[in-house]
């Protein structure tokens, strides 16, 4: 037997005697680096202090009546990274019911096992994942340090050294290249693959990524509802399909489609959350309402609830009707969630939802004043509820307010909102002159920018300068001359202090995107050709 005495494990079970037994397993398979959690809290806790290499956890942990569920916790762990790629993560449970199961499976564990069981099937199943960590180990290395070409290439000599993982190399690679926003290269890979008499679900997804990801919507739709129809079982599919349905302006189609995922798999607190979202958007607000109480309750016993949910509820309330109910959620959120870092921002824009519904116009606009403060010292809130305070500041004659919201979430660099989609909110208003003074804003923004970089990089600080340059990028988007200005200087930086795989990344990415806009534009041979010879300085492959 290989020796596991070097393997540290967290046992997550509020059962005393299962984890009694579970500890003693462990040491027949010569095991002894074992720490306990009792709640999805507790082990939060736990792995936030150090890393485990194994998670043996039970489905179960609420005894089954209150509290997350082993699937809700995996979820939890994987979204805010308190897990490393390679860590083993096996659900143990005796549950039996479909959704839960397949709820389970859905969110990809290591592995799950059912008991009873033994031993020997015990130390099987870790035997098993610590033989595939082993062969993928240092693909997930270059992929944790952001050195995804690196990644792409490990994956490549995996696909014939290791013949065994040869498809889970392929669908990684391919993965990579969609990450890269290389939608392109990738197609290429799934095409082959969908070129089968029974195309394999997960490439014929990553068919549809691909075509997601270069605006081919149809073509992606055309696929992804072949896969729904024909696999009721594949949840993936019914996300991505949802998601294609938003961009090509289809609510209802998209909304219907998660409700169908939904009924198949009831537990995945994320797409419960975007089905209220989406139902809102949609004028639906029973729907919003439902789902936005399933999230809420689910995630009452999380270590990472957010307050945005309490607000998206009483937003399906106030739709409703219902503003005595909306008032309770807002009790609930003052009481629940006192000390999180959003409750006083989501709290005071709740609080001018029910006062503008109830018709209290002055009390609306006092707490929309301080909900804009709040909001302004508050990080880390979702451009979709500030979208709905900058409304709510346009419907109560809060130009200036609505303006600052919107310029402070086109200066967020982690948000997907572009400065066309916030000018857009203006026009949707019926605005244009507000949209054509923020469209001013942000040309002298940018401007701004791009001369505090020059600045920067004047003193010697090259890595301030693109960290500048690159919030100017994020503003303006679409402009060569500045996604040229950036690229140079970031250049400049691989130049003179080494590759940085991030840096050289996206420098690569930011002259094929001039590359593609502006084939003929100026600057770019030269700028492909310095770009070449940093690599080359380097020794890193072009």
């Amino acid at each position: 037997m290989a020796n596991y005495s070097n393997l540290s494990v967290l046992i997550v079970d509020p059962n005393v005697g299962m984890r009694g037994n579970l500890h003693n397993m462990l040491n027949q398979c010569d095991i002894t680096k074992i720490d306990y959690a009792v709640s999805s809290g507790t082990a939060v806790r736990q792995l936030r202090k150090k890393p485990f290499d194994v998670i043996l956890c039970e489905y179960d942990l609420g005894n089954g009546q209150e509290g997350q569920d082993g699937q809700q916790l995996l979820e939890d762990l994987r979204q805010n990274k308190l897990i490393e790629l390679w860590t083993i993560f096996i659900i143990i449970t005796s549950e039996r019911v479909y959704s839960k199961v397949m709820g389970a499976a859905e969110l990809a564990p290591t592995d799950y096992i059912l008991k009873p069981f033994t031993v020997d099937m015990l130390l099987q199943r870790i035997t098993k994942a610590l033989e595939k960590r082993a062969d993928f180990f240092s693909t997930y290395q270059a992929i944790m340090q952001g050195n995804l070409r690196e990644a792409i290439r490990i994956c490549t000599l995996g696909e014939s050294k290791l013949p065994r993982h040869a498809s889970e190399f392929i669908r990684l690679r391919a993965e990579l290249l969609l990450g890269l926003g290389e939608a392109e290269e990738a197609e290429k890979i799934y095409l082959t693959l969908c070129d089968t008499a029974r195309p394999l679900p997960w490439a014929q997804l990553g068919l549809a990524k691909a075509y997601f990801q270069q605006e081919k919507f149809d073509d992606a739709e055309k696929i992804l509802s072949h896969l729904v129809s024909s696999n009721h079982k594949f949840i993936s599919a019914y996300d991505m399909l949802a998601k294609t349905y938003e961009a090509m302006g289809k609510l209802p189609a998209a909304q219907s489609i998660l409700n169908d995922a939904v009924a198949q798999s009831p537990h995945v607190v994320r797409r419960l959350r975007r089905l209220g979202e989406v139902a809102l958007d949609n004028g639906d607000a029973e729907s919003a309402e439902r789902s936005m109480k399933q999230v809420v309750a689910k995630a009452k016993y999380s270590e990472f609830r957010d307050a945005e949910d309490h607000l998206k509820l009483v937003q399906a309330l106030i739709k409703k009707g219902d503003a005595t109910q909306a008032a309770g959620v807002i009790r609930d959120l003052e009481k629940s969630l006192r000390g999180n870092p959003k409750m006083e921002a989501c709290r005071l824009m709740s609080v001018a939802m029910l006062y503008d519904a109830t018709g209290n116009s002055a009390n609306a606009v006092e707490e929309l004043n301080k909900a804009v403060e709040a909001c302004r010292e508050t990080p880390g809130m979702s451009s979709k509820s500030l979208i709905t305070l900058a409304q709510s500041c346009l419907a109560n004659k809060l130009d200036d307010a609505a303006t600052s919201v919107m310029l402070s979430i086109t200066s967020d660099m982690n948000s997907e909102v572009t400065t066309s989609m916030a000018m857009d909110i203006f026009e949707k208003a019926n605005r244009h002159d507000l949209a054509v003074q923020m469209g001013k804003q942000l040309a002298q923004q940018v401007k701004d920018l791009l001369r505090q970089g020059a600045e920067k990089a004047a003193t010697g600080d090259l890595r301030g300068a693109v960290s500048i340059m690159q919030e100017a990028v994020h503003k303006a988007p679409d402009n060569s001359q500045v996604l040229a200005a950036c690229a140079n200087m970031m250049m400049k930086q691989l130049d003179q202090m080494g590759w940085e795989h991030g840096i050289g990344e996206q420098t690569r990415t930011f002259l094929e995107q001039i590359k593609r806009r502006d084939p003929t534009y100026v600057q770019l041979a030269e700028q492909l050709k310095n770009y070449q010879a940093i690599q080359r300085k380097y020794g890193i492959a072009n």
